[in-house]
């Protein structure tokens, strides 16, 4: 076992471990790089930044268009849902008019949304069609782009009395194959860009929205005259102008803060990687242990299932061929076949049981029943094979004890297992006591024999699957090492505990205690 474990320790660090402490010696040495570069970086990010705040404007516009759009395919079908859509669009938003026209001649000229709001319609109208007609190329190309399956959005000059920027686009069909949405540019700067614009600061950065050469409209932060910082135009907006900047930190201040970052992050990521190295050495370490163990268990419960087997085999042959004469000797054959019958079938019910349990399919079935009884019943099956074993086997039930909320079968499971135990670890004090009573808010059943006992260190463990102590005399008795894990199951499906007291060379008593208050509100 230990031979595979050093070989995949040595792979592990020749795989994984050089190469980090390579990669982090060559980290380490590259921390002072040319803060040139640094700057570089940082002005891609920020033009970045630009651009993405850009992109988001445009995706808003172009998703008031889309909804306008939709509205219009459907119109003919839902007219007063069109009419709310458009509405609630232009309430929902800083748009002061949204229209659509035949042509930029305005012909059948339609204005949408709140238009009763609109004061003096014939003059808005005017003024389209003059605005229309200055931007007419702009407005060709448009249909260009359309034609190409681009829905392109122009911003025009704004119309004094009704709105700031006009932003034309070709919606889809043929009815309506110019549109436009008028919006008041300032509001639209602090209530839509507003929020997105604190969002990406985050107090890193100082982001404003100029008008020309003017003081800002809209800045995250309060902004100084002479504040540096790089300036895109806005792509919806072409008077006005984004710009940003660090806040409270120059490009040395960054460098240095960039070489601790790295240095802390190589630092974290080796001891991160040295963790994981360790916790997978572990797990494979555990694995191969686990393999053992698997083994260990397949070579015992092949013994375990060979040595009924050929008992039964041999005394029923020797039945068989008649070579027993007196009645006594039958008599004495058939109860040992019947003893290593009922030995092979609980070692198969056990296997059975941990199949089901790690496949998740066991089901138990409650129902309120006398501790007594079921212990009782266990007792009685098993006080003939213990007594003809040379046992001393007694039960001691407490009277007037409360009913439980059980599964019979799966508690007398539980019970077989621990006497099964108690008797394979007997020696020369070949005594195993039964007994029930209540503690608090359980009743326990107990079982105690006085047997080679059970180490301190390995008191935790005995209950994992397919353990088995490997000190004293537990090498020369076979088992699954399924019992005990079955036990501890069928106890936390009971909502119960499984306490153990032992002493080596002294013997072992095992308790099982279950629940008897708000049983059927806890199971």
């Amino acid at each position: 076992m230990y031979k595979p474990v050093k070989k995949i320790a040595l792979i592990l660090i020749l795989i994984i471990l050089l190469p980090v402490v390579f990669f982090s010696l060559y980290e380490i040495s590259s921390v002072n790089e040319n803060e040139r570069l640094i700057e570089e970086t940082f002005s891609n990010q920020m033009n970045a930044i630009l651009f993405s705040v850009n992109q988001y404007t445009e995706d808003m516009v172009s998703g008031w268009a889309g909804r306008i759009n939709s509205g219009m395919m459907e119109k003919a079908l839902k007219p007063e849902g069109f009419r709310a859509a458009i509405e609630k669009v232009q309430k929902e938003n800083p748009i002061s008019i949204i229209f659509t026209a035949e042509d930029i001649s305005l012909k059948n000229f339609t204005l949408l949304g709140n238009s009763e709001k609109i004061k003096d319609p014939e003059k808005l109208k005017s003024g389209l069609k003059k605005l229309l007609g200055d931007n007419a190329e702009k407005i060709k190309r448009l249909y260009t782009y359309k034609r190409g399956g681009y829905t392109k959005i122009e911003t025009l000059p704004g119309l004094k009395g009704y709105f700031t920027g006009l932003m034309v686009f070709i919606p889809d069909g043929e009815s309506a194959p110019v549109a436009g949405i008028g919006i008041n540019a300032e509001d639209f700067v602090r209530q839509k860009m507003g929020p997105k614009l604190q969002e990406i600061s985050k107090g890193q950065f100082l982001i404003a929205v100029y008008k020309g050469e003017n003081a800002p409209v809209y800045s995250t932060d309060a902004v100084s005259n002479n504040e540096a910082m790089q300036k895109r135009p806005l792509w919806l907006l072409p008077e006005y102008s984004l710009g940003i900047a660090l806040k409270g930190a120059t490009i040395s201040d960054l460098a240095s803060a960039r070489r601790q970052m790295i240095l802390i992050l190589v630092i974290s990521v080796n001891i991160l990687l040295i963790a994981g190295i360790w916790l997978v050495f572990r797990n494979i370490r555990k694995e191969i242990r686990l393999a053992q163990i698997k083994s260990d268990f397949v070579s015992n419960v092949s013994h375990e299932l060979r040595t009924p087997l050929a008992l039964i085999s041999m005394f029923s042959e020797t039945l068989e061929m008649g070579r027993v004469k007196t009645e006594e000797k039958k008599k004495e054959y058939y109860s040992i076949i019947s003893q290593e019958a009922g030995r092979l079938s609980r070692i198969v019910n056990k296997i059975l049981s941990f199949s089901q349990i790690e496949a998740g399919r066991k089901k138990y079935t409650f129902k309120e029943s006398d501790i007594n009884t079921v212990v009782g019943d266990v007792f009685n099956t098993y006080r003939y094979h213990m007594t003809s074993g040379g046992f001393s086997f007694s039960f001691e039930p407490e009277e007037d004890l409360p009913e439980a909320m059980l599964d019979c079968e799966a508690v007398s499971q539980a019970v077989i297992n621990l006497i099964d135990n108690a008797a394979k670890y007997s020696t020369d004090k070949k005594t195993v006591k039964v007994a029930t009573g209540k503690d608090e808010d359980y009743v326990f059943v107990e079982v105690s024999d006085q047997g080679i006992g059970i180490p301190a260190e390995d008191q935790e463990r005995i209950f994992e699957k397919f353990f088995r102590v490997s000190t004293g005399d537990v090498h020369n008795v076979k088992g699954t090492g399924l019992g005990l894990t079955l036990v501890k199951h069928i106890m936390e499906a009971h909502k119960g505990k499984v306490t153990l007291n032992s002493r080596m060379g002294h013997g072992s008593t095992f308790r099982l205690s279950f629940p008897v208050k708000d049983l059927r509100r806890a199971i």
